[in-house]
């Protein structure tokens, strides 16, 4: 009988092969056919065809080369020129040293020299994404998806920016090398303070020339680019430091380093020695400028902004978009060759700084750093445009005064400021005037007025002019804290807090607080009958072709009712002649305007407005502590003061809209009428501060308050 003869196995490994190659056959053949049935597929047809000839049209000059962007001020003026440094400091690979190209391989992408620009089951999963919900998520990009975004990609919007940048870099991988698309990379990529290229960035950080760096240093510096805001080194060093670690072990565990060298550049120290002329940070109209301008680009390609999430997890997923769509985003700023036109008035920036260095020159004390403790910051708007006008961010100092934008990036408590916001144009909504009356009086586990004392039953223009803290306290019991705080969130203050719900947020009692520039937002709201404009100094951005890509504030918001606006503007002209205010008025100019004191004088506050502009201040220090003689209307209303009469005194004098009267016997409200008021005997304290007494007087924040806030933070937001 004959053997049968045995069956040849087909080795493992071919199995493996096999087997993947069909499932990505099948998988191709999936997402061909799913973008076609959703009708995707021509458009994504489109994209690979502007892809294949981007490419094609490119050279080496194309990414050696980088575009200058130019900024105007409101007139028209030139005012600043953002350009990164790859044209000055540009590398070929030889010069670039080892350490270099493994750094960013290893920290990057491990795959680089074997893939063809894209990692595949990525792509899968953008394409699903895509199908369901015609959007996607930013997920992690190749060295060369990284170069295609960097170097080609318009402001398309969406999905179909991700899908262009993965058929460039196919393109990418057919015309060049692999040595020469990392060349590309590192020349191009952004480390920021404005520095592009590992070459600028090491003459930047180190003042010396790449070849010259340490492995220590060079991990440092790759740590940058992955996120150039969350790892600057000018900000943020212990998250650069952070990053370097992981990149050296990484490069450990892939075997481009000895355990002898990670052992040596995991202990060595990291001191800057920066070029302070090459960084960008150097005065707070140009931060707030690029901040914006960078916000606009954002906006262009179709970002959500966002503050408020019903989930940790949604929570992380938009600032992890945020974060990757910023520096992108900021990447282009410095070199598409944009045109960027704000509103900035380069006279009243000067006079507001001036105003600020001349008022606090009496405080010499620095930190640790060389910085003024004593600090302020103030910003400015045209109430007609909504747009900001001047913006300062701190005192003038020669050395690195200039880091901290605190008009936009430091948020304090508000103190009394607060009040017209969330209480009492809110109360008119509900139909109070300013003639209704409550009872100033003793509240139990309540707040006190300053001084102590009570003046019994009194209207609420004389509240809000007096800056009583009980009647405040009253009414934002009655409307809720979630009603009061809804409208902040409308004007879009960002940092409401869980435990911001409770009576004590009518006297500026937050956790964390707000910033000069929603403060100046949400008055100018005010003034401009409860229409809400987002501020921002940006009018229009225009790419190098001429297309306009960004037209500033053309959206409005109606956040009050026109009449309780005017109200509310009506009873803030009263606080700036027979009020808390009433030593900062400016002659033949009518104005409205509230102060702010939190307790033991921690920060003072002045907002104010005429018909043309709004202007907020804020004074205090970086680290809260207690100021003597600080009030709302001390230095920052004399700040205040100065500043508005300067850049009033050509302006005509125009009276503010008057409100309507509201028959308020619909809601039963008793007003001055009904009351004998001329025989109250008023007990509260006449000095012209508001502190806001809050219960329990609490370090820091003094906002313990008794009354619960709502169960879940989440909750509270919707």
């Amino acid at each position: 009988m004959a053997k049968k003869r045995k069956k040849k196995k087909t080795p493992a490994l071919l199995k493996v092969f096999l087997g993947l190659s069909l499932f990505i056959l099948i998988m191709g053949i999936v997402t061909v056919a799913g973008l076609y049935a959703t009708g995707i597929g021509p458009t994504v047809l489109k994209l690979k065809e502007e892809a294949v000839r981007l490419v094609k049209s490119s050279s080496i000059e194309t990414f050696q080369d980088s575009q200058t962007t130019l900024v105007y001020d409101g007139n028209g003026d030139q005012i600043a020129s953002l350009k990164g440094d790859k044209g000055i400091y540009y590398l070929d690979s030889k010069s670039i040293p080892t350490y270099v190209k493994n750094a960013f391989i290893t920290i990057e992408d491990k795959k680089f020299y074997s893939h063809k620009g894209i990692d595949y089951k990525a792509i899968v999963r953008a394409a699903i994404s895509i199908m369901k919900h015609q959007t996607i998520t930013q997920g992690a990009s190749t060295i060369t998806q990284q170069l295609s975004r960097n170097i080609f990609l318009t402001n398309r919007v969406s999905w179909e920016r991700k899908v262009e940048e993965i058929f460039i870099a196919l393109e990418i991988e057919k015309i060049y090398t692999k040595s020469a698309i990392l060349e590309f990379y590192i020349n191009n990529i952004y480390f920021a303070n404005g520095y592009y290229g590992i070459q600028a960035a090491s003459m930047g950080y180190f003042s010396t020339d790449v070849q010259n760096l340490s492995l220590s240093q060079i991990a440092f510096l790759a740590a940058i680019p992955n996120n150039p805001t969350i790892y600057d080194p000018k900000d943020h060093i212990e998250n650069t430091l952070s990053r370097r670690n992981r990149i050296l072990s990484q490069m450990l565990e892939d075997g481009k380093i000895t355990k002898e060298a990670y052992d040596e550049a995991i202990q060595e120290e990291i001191v800057l020695n920066m070029n302070q002329e090459k960084s960008i940070k150097h005065n707070y109209a140009e931060t707030y400028i690029y901040y914006s301008a960078i916000r606009a680009l954002m906006e262009a390609r179709g970002f959500q902004f966002k503050s408020y999430f019903n989930s940790r997890e949604e929570q992380s997923s938009y600032q992890e978009q945020y974060d990757a769509l910023y520096a992108e985003c900021q990447n282009a700023l410095y070199t598409r060759g944009y045109r960027v036109y704000t509103s900035m008035n380069m006279d009243f920036q000067e006079q507001l700084q001036r105003a600020i260095d001349d008022e606090l020159y009496a405080f010499v004390s620095v930190n640790d750093e060389g910085i003024y403790n004593m600090q302020a910051s103030a910003t400015c708007i045209d109430n007609k445009t909504g747009n900001v006008v001047a913006i300062i961010g701190g005192r003038s100092q020669e050395t690195n005064g200039y880091t901290l934008n605190r008009a936009y990036q430091s948020f304090r408590q508000p103190g009394s400021a607060i009040k017209p916001l969330i209480v009492y144009a809110p109360a008119f909504e509900k139909g109070y005037t300013p003639d209704s009356v409550l009872v100033d009086e003793p509240i139990e586990n309540g707040p006190k007025n300053y001084g102590g004392g009570y003046a019994g039953s009194i209207s609420l223009r004389h509240a809000v002019m007096k800056s009583t803290n009980t009647v405040a306290w009253k009414l934002l019991d009655e409307i809720t804290p979630t009603v009061g705080l809804s409208y902040l969130k409308e004007m879009n203050f960002a940092k409401i807090e869980k435990d911001d719900y409770r009576n004590a947020t009518a006297l500026g009692g937050f956790t964390t607080g707000v910033s000069s520039l929603e403060m100046a937002a949400a008055f100018s709201t005010l003034e401009n009958d409860g229409v809400y404009r987002n501020p921002t100094c940006i009018t229009k951005i225009v790419a190098s072709n001429g297309e306009v890509i960004y037209q500033g504030n053309t959206n409005t918001k109606q956040i009050y009712k026109e009449n309780a606006a005017r109200m509310t503007t009506d009873v803030l002209t009263s606080v700036m002649t027979q009020g808390t205010g009433r030593t900062l008025s400016i002659s033949n100019m009518t104005t409205a305007g509230k102060t702010g004191t939190t307790n033991d004088n921690k920060d003072g506050w002045f907002v104010g407005y005429s018909t043309y502009y709004t202007t907020s201040v804020w004074v205090g220090c970086d680290m809260p502590r207690e100021v003597e003689g600080l009030t709302g209307s001390s230095y920052p209303g004399r700040i205040w003061r100065t500043f508005m009469a300067g850049i009033h005194s050509d302006l005509e004098s125009i009276d503010f809209t008057p409100y309507a009267n509201y028959n308020s016997s619909s809601k039963n409200i008793k007003t001055a009428k009904d009351f004998n008021t001329d025989v109250i005997e008023d007990t509260t304290n006449q000095q012209d501060s508001d502190a806001s007494q809050i219960p329990g007087n609490e370090a820091e924040h003094e906002t313990q308050i008794p009354t619960a806030p709502p169960d879940s933070y989440f909750d509270a937001q919707q």
